[in-house]
């Protein structure tokens, strides 16, 4: 398909040569025609820089130098990138098969969506077996200030914006500040998205797109709490709350489970924003704009 938007992809590693093939391997099986693959490592000392020159003919980049840490390092991958559509995974993570197409056949058709991210999370084993998908109903401004896309809920969250999954223009990267905070060590994505929100709505596909590796040594493992408590800071500077779980349960429950015409009513009246959305029309065989 021509006019397909270019992608630039970061990756940044720190030893994880037991990882980052799979992740090399699931961006160039996705055979998309305009990629640009960008690796930024921080100077690993195990097998990572091996496995990344075996395939240096697929990268735009390849740094490997000593950094100040993960969100740095994306950093410096962003400042090298040329696309139009950007977005970064992590050396432990993977894309699923065609989910570039489905960003890039999306963001041609859509102008208006400045990002976009995925109804259906999938989280991998260490071995790469799926073991949890989460459907969300949507994703919206004020329900991120009310804390629903807060991981309050245990892991993984209801109705958390997947990073692994999520894309955007560089006019919105732009618009927010073309950086992530590094003052954050754990929630600089959360942070991101909060900055994104201020000028525009998220749109979520209703297909899977990317994979979330769970293991013991990462970090949202080992430092779960801290993650919350740096993106419960960055909520509140940001004008939000949280709120305890029963009340994000019951809210997210509502939207997910309540009939239709409960919601549609809900709707009409204000007492709920509509979340926006694609899916795939069955009858014009194309991807279309809906709300949920």
């Amino acid at each position: 398909m021509t006019g397909l938007p270019k992608i630039s992809i970061v990756t940044p590693s720190f030893n994880q040569g037991r990882f980052i093939e799979s992740n090399i391997l699931s961006i160039q099986r996705q055979n998309y025609p305009a990629l640009e693959h960008i690796a930024i490592d921080g100077g690993s000392t195990d097998d990572t820089l091996r496995i990344l020159r075996a395939h240096e003919d697929h990268f735009a980049a390849i740094v490997s130098e000593k950094d100040d840490g993960q969100y740095y390092a994306i950093n410096k991958g962003f400042a090298l990138a040329t696309g139009e559509v950007m977005a970064w995974l992590n050396s432990d993570d993977v894309y699923l098969p065609s989910a570039l197409h489905v960003v890039g056949e999306i963001f041609r058709k859509f102008p208006q969506i400045e990002w976009l991210t995925t109804r259906f999370p999938i989280a991998i084993s260490e071995d790469g077996k799926p073991i949890k998908i989460t459907p969300v109903y949507g994703f919206t401004r004020s329900g991120f200030l009310r804390g629903d896309n807060l991981p309050g809920l245990g892991w993984p969250a209801t109705c958390y914006i997947q990073q692994e999954s999520t894309f955007w223009r560089r006019s919105l990267w732009e618009k927010a500040g073309s950086r992530l905070d590094t003052q954050y060590r754990l929630a600089a994505d959360f942070e991101l998205w909060a900055r994104f929100f201020e000028h525009a709505e998220l749109y979520a596909v209703d297909v899977p797109i990317g994979c979330f590796r769970r293991h013991d040594t990462q970090r949202t493992a080992t430092s779960f709490a801290g993650y919350i408590n740096e993106a419960k800071s960055i909520l509140a500077g940001a004008g939000g709350h949280t709120s305890d779980g029963i009340s994000q349960q019951a809210r997210v429950w509502f939207r997910q489970s309540a009939p239709t015409r409960i919601k549609e009513w809900a709707f009409r009246r204000r007492l709920l924003e509509p979340a926006r959305g694609v899916t795939y029309d069955w009858g014009n065989q194309e991807w279309a704009l809906h709300q949920c």
